[in-house]
């Protein structure tokens, strides 16, 4: 009786994983890619470029019969507008890539999870040096906020700002099943920030937990950093130490969204 060997079982073929190397073409090629998309999307680049700006006239001419007013809050808010305009656009498009299938097809690539990261970061990076370069020179040489340090300080601060809120936009689209849940982010990341910043009151005058609270929230120290460059001719040690934490802060919130980076929504 003749016998016959049974076949080796079928191999299942692995997908080949990302590497999780930092590379810098794939981060560029990234960046590239989401840049080219928003050139389709003149709805996005006006959120971003235009809005800070536009909300920085308004504001103006509200406090139009006290200029004081608007020096006080303005270089503020120079900050602050991008820093919610990036977070929300950077948070929707994330989300998008992940719902659409976009960001799954990415990763099972050659495609880490921090060149996918970084390379969001150095797209929107870009765009966050046009609008703050854009809102700074419309602030100080076209709306006249008068600033006693150097506008490049200003500007300095307002890129970091908006560099923050795209980290927080890519970390917090992790959470997220939905753009609208992207949205409903926005109360619990940026609202208690924004009044807990100093921008209403000094934070020294808050009740003492809420004080210590604000000191350890980024937005805080962009404020400070602000009001730094508003009230003193020469960088001082105190805006160093604003504009470390607040770029410190970036770079921690970036770090975290690749780790809690996923490739589907559930």
């Amino acid at each position: 009786m003749s016998t016959t060997t049974p076949a080796a079982p079928a191999t299942p073929a692995t997908p080949t994983a990302p590497t999780s190397a930092l590379n810098a073409a794939r981060t560029t090629a990234t960046a590239a890619r989401v840049l080219r998309q928003l050139r389709h999307d003149p709805r996005t680049i006006a959120l971003l470029i235009l809005v800070p700006c536009l909300m920085l006239i308004l504001l103006r001419y509200v406090f139009d019969a006290s200029p004081r007013t608007f020096d006080n809050i303005g270089a503020s808010l120079l900050g602050i507008f991008p820093l919610i305009t990036m977070f929300l656009v950077t948070s929707i498009a994330t989300l998008r890539e992940r719902t659409s299938g976009t960001l799954e097809r990415l990763l099972a690539m050659p495609l880490g999870k921090a060149d996918l990261i970084a390379g969001y970061a150095l797209a929107f990076g870009g765009l966050a040096i046009v609008q703050s370069a854009l809102a700074t020179g419309l602030a100080v040489w076209l709306l006249g906020l008068d600033v006693t340090g150097s506008a490049w300080l200003l500007l300095l601060v307002a890129l970091l700002d908006a560099l923050l809120g795209t980290a927080l936009g890519l970390f917090v689209s992790a959470f997220a099943a939905s753009e609208f849940q992207a949205v409903q982010f926005m109360p619990a990341v940026i609202f208690p920030q924004l009044l807990l910043c100093g921008l209403f009151t000094p934070r020294a005058n808050m009740h003492p937990v809420l004080e210590a609270i604000s000191d350890v929230l980024p937005m805080s120290y962009a404020v400070d950093g602000m009001n730094e460059v508003l009230h003193h001719t020469d960088m001082t040690a105190t805006f160093v130490r604003d504009v470390s934490v607040v770029a410190g802060c970036a770079v921690l919130v970036l770090a975290l969204g690749a780790a809690t980076l996923r490739r589907r929504t559930a």
